[in-house]
């Protein structure tokens, strides 16, 4: 089928991916806006896995403050070059982020970020929570597993829900931006500050 102009126009604004990507995506489903966005998705995931090895020693640090001056945060988004890092696709990622852990303040960039005391005193809690409320140990287990994922949801930036679109995940929009830009990109650290958070 043909697909119009005007179609590969609202995909390519929606996901950001050049107009050729777009027509192919929408070729390959006979015109279907959301399995095409879906491919892209596939693609962008398929990129970003080729760059992970990729090192990324290059990037920019940005900083966001929230209406009102009561919280801030400071952001280091790592790329492979100076030339990606100055781009407006990174520039909109790195502020989006910085928006994300200012509203979402997770403690942890990645599941392999939380050290092993955390991880261990949160699945002693759960557990002896589980236990308090009567559930036998084998399922006491599975409850414990079930809130450490949930942990990690709430805890660690990548796995947690993008508050511009709830469909996905920060990692997922990640990927995308990786697909788009064609480099390896990660979040090296970040700090989020709130008024009077440590005041004696």
């Amino acid at each position: 089928m043909a697909i119009s102009p005007s179609l590969v126009k609202e995909l390519r604004e929606e996901t950001g991916v050049g107009m050729m990507d777009c027509k192919r995506a929408l070729e390959e489903t006979n015109g279907n806006k959301e399995e095409a966005v879906k491919i892209l998705r596939k693609k962008g995931m398929a990129t970003a896995q080729k760059r992970a090895a990729k090192a990324a020693s290059e990037g920019v640090i940005g900083s966001y403050i929230h209406a009102g001056g009561k919280v801030g945060v400071l952001l280091e988004l790592n790329c492979e070059t100076d030339f990606v890092a100055k781009t407006d696709d990174f520039q909109e990622l790195l502020k989006d982020l910085s928006m994300q852990v200012a509203a979402a303040n997770p403690r942890f960039v990645t599941p392999e970020d939380v050290t092993e005391e955390v991880l261990a005193s949160e699945r002693e809690i759960y557990r002896a929570q589980a236990i308090e409320s009567g559930k036998p140990e084998n399922i006491a287990e599975k409850i414990v597993e079930g809130k450490m994922r949930k942990f990690y949801e709430e805890a660690c930036l990548m796995e947690q829900e993008y508050i511009k679109d709830t469909n996905m995940k920060v990692k997922d929009r990640l990927t995308e931006v990786i697909g788009k830009l064609g480099e390896n990109i990660k979040v090296g650290r970040f700090v989020r500050f709130q008024m009077g958070e440590n005041a004696s």
